[in-house]
């Protein structure tokens, strides 16, 4: 398939497919007349990529994976180098939940202190 029809099976646009090309994740294989040709197994690797994107990883994350599929494994998740990126983003999402609740605590502690607090005059400071 052309550049154009992988890119509307893929949900994406031809400029992306060119700088995925130009990062070597997508192959650049030319026909006898130039153009840029894809296969079945190109919309498979932009799939990957676009799921992988979609869960927070960036495109350089995303390589291991494409790889994975271009040597022939069923799925770009399952070789070794796949696996080290998501136990690296599963431990970046633990460290940002952890944050977030650290912040939830504060805010709750604050609004707890707000509440708990005498009304404000009409001037804007304490009511004596």
């Amino acid at each position: 398939m052309r550049i154009g029809e992988l890119a509307a099976r893929a949900g994406t646009t031809t400029r992306t497919l060119r700088y995925y090309e130009s990062r070597g994740l997508l192959p650049a294989r030319r026909g006898a007349n130039g153009h840029r040709v894809y296969d079945e197994g190109d919309l498979r690797l932009l799939r990957q990529i676009r799921t992988l994107q979609d869960f927070g990883f960036d495109l350089e994350e995303t390589r291991p994976f494409v790889e994975c599929l271009r040597a022939g494994h069923p799925d770009g998740d399952t070789c070794p180098a796949s696996l080290a990126v998501y136990r690296r983003k599963l431990d970046e999402l633990d460290a940002l939940i952890g944050e977030l609740h650290a912040v939830r605590a504060k805010i709750g502690l604050r609004l707890a202190l707000a509440e708990g607090e005498p009304p404000l005059c009409e001037l804007g400071g304490r009511d004596l």
